[in-house]
């Protein structure tokens, strides 16, 4: 690395691997949650798999009862909303609910202000904390807390709720989930779920959202996903670290200093590698548009002179992207920053 990074100053260190230990720390400890709020949701239906299309095509509901909503429909939620009150009707409710979200517009605001509800959430989430290591979740366990975090994603995608659920500190909660390599299923959906939370709030363009990540683990937890998950975690934490980026201080952030810039195209590169093997559309659209935004930090751009993949450098997913214009000309604009008027265009 060239002399100017090496004397950059700024930054707040190199990331590190959160232990579970810290994480479960943070979630129950390490900061103070309100009695009546907090909060955060997952996907799109009831199903933790379509997390990724919640998080990266969707807005989520954004306040304001439109005329069509029927009053039946708003008063079966709260109905529901005071089941979860009493523990031996909150699975059910919690299903029932995930289900309403796109029918009743301002349920984020109704979850968030009504009595309990968050905490409700919380305890559910909070109570398979033991189950994760040594494994021993089951799936219905996992169903009903990818229903809560469903609830949790509808109030963080909203533009009102979302500051107090920032203050409130909730996506912590989520972080344990995040942190297990299990691929079990039930394992599995959770990831999802929380992705899908972490997703719908990085979607949305908030600096003060990216300001309350970077404080966090969240970019370390999202690298080891992108590196050991299914292709879909894969694709919504890469989503995740895209918008990262995208913004100037999570830009500013990871380019900061060598180690967390290498870290991260480390990740990038093996990613690269497995996309030659086993070619995933939307996947590589996210890890060529990461690559793109670390190419708009000089620094970053220097190091990307020598150590961007061959496979970008070269034609090797020209084919398969033949029917994707805009990453096709994301990646042409790529090679053309780093190598200005230089084309490597040789066979594979």
């Amino acid at each position: 690395m060239s002399a100017p990074w090496n004397n950059h100053r700024g930054g707040r260190g190199p990331m590190r691997q959160p232990s579970q230990s810290s994480l479960h720390n943070h979630a129950q400890g390490g900061h103070h949650m309100p009695a009546t709020h907090n909060q955060h949701a997952l996907n799109h239906h009831n199903h933790p798999m379509h997390a990724n299309n919640a998080a990266m095509g969707r807005g989520g509901n954004r306040g304001g009862r439109p005329d069509d909503i029927r009053d039946d429909d708003v008063k079966t939620v709260y109905y529901l909303i005071g089941n979860l009150i009493d523990s031996s009707k909150r699975e059910a409710a919690l299903y029932e609910l995930s289900k309403k979200r796109d029918s009743v517009t301002d349920l984020a605001p109704i979850l968030w202000y009504s009595f309990g509800t968050i905490v409700s959430l919380l305890q559910e989430i909070v109570a398979i904390y033991p189950l994760l290591s040594p494994p021993r979740l089951q799936s219905q366990q996992s169903d009903t807390v990818c229903n809560a975090l469903a609830l949790l994603q509808c109030v963080a995608s909203n533009v009102h709720t979302r500051p107090m659920f920032l203050n409130a500190h909730i996506p912590l909660y989520l972080y344990p989930f995040l942190n297990t390599d299990h691929t079990s299923r039930p394992f599995e959906f959770l990831r999802l779920a929380s992705l899908g939370v972490i997703g719908a709030l990085v979607k949305m363009d908030d600096s003060e959202v990216i300001n309350f990540l970077l404080s966090t683990e969240i970019i370390p937890l999202c690298l080891r996903i992108m590196e050991t998950g299914s292709d879909l975690s894969k694709t919504v934490a890469t989503f995740i670290v895209q918008k990262i980026l995208l913004d100037e201080t999570g830009l500013s952030y990871i380019c900061a200093t060598p180690p967390r810039f290498y870290t991260v195209n480390n990740v990038l590169t093996n990613m690269v590698q497995q996309l030659v093997e086993k070619p995933g559309q939307r996947l590589l659209k996210h890890v060529i548009r990461c690559y793109l935004r670390l190419a708009d930090n000089m620094l970053a751009k220097e190091a990307l002179h020598q150590c961007l993949p061959e496979a970008l450098r070269r034609d090797v997913f020209v084919d398969y992207l033949k029917d994707d214009p805009n990453t096709s000309a994301w990646l042409k604009q790529l090679k053309e920053t780093i190598h200005p008027g230089h084309y490597i265009n040789q066979p594979r």
